[in-house]
């Protein structure tokens, strides 16, 4: 028997607050796509490897942070379509960090021209869309959302 099946994409994202109720944005420059809007430090996970080390491997990477497992909660799964008839599908997997070690910084300048501290409730209109739909799954008490379809 033959199946038909897709074959998404996976992406972690790490939602970061500070005292204020802000979250820690990136400003995306010289990537490939949506160039000049903000969103979350993600990125795909990688072949063997979990949600959660994603997570951790990409707030390194990106914001220059440490977190351990125990401080990333599951907040939202989004099965995301792009537009496009043949355009991928992702998982998009957010996790919010209670704790890390270190201070946020933009730690890929060549991806990323800022680090900004936004407010969740008044997000910029150049933020990525997808992100700010799932803010608000998330802020309606939401784990699961869908967007594009």
């Amino acid at each position: 028997m033959s199946y038909d099946t897709q074959r998404p994409h996976i992406a972690s994202y790490v939602i970061f607050k500070n005292e204020e109720g802000k979250v820690a944005f990136v400003l995306r420059s010289n990537t490939s796509w949506m160039n000049n809007f903000y969103s979350l430090p993600s990125g795909k996970i990688e072949t063997d490897e979990s949600a959660l080390k994603a997570a951790i491997r990409e707030a390194k990477e990106e914001v220059g942070v440490s977190i351990k497992e125990k401080d990333l909660r599951h907040l939202l799964t989004t099965h995301r379509k792009n537009e496009g008839d043949h355009a991928p599908e992702w998982i998009d997997i957010y996790f919010e960090a209670s704790a890390w070690q270190g201070e946020l910084y933009n730690a890929e300048p060549e991806m990323h021209s800022k680090l900004e501290w936004l407010d969740p409730d008044n997000l910029p209109n150049n933020t990525v869309d997808n992100v700010k739909a799932d803010f608000r799954a998330i802020k309606e008490g939401r784990t699961y959302n869908e967007f594009g379809w």
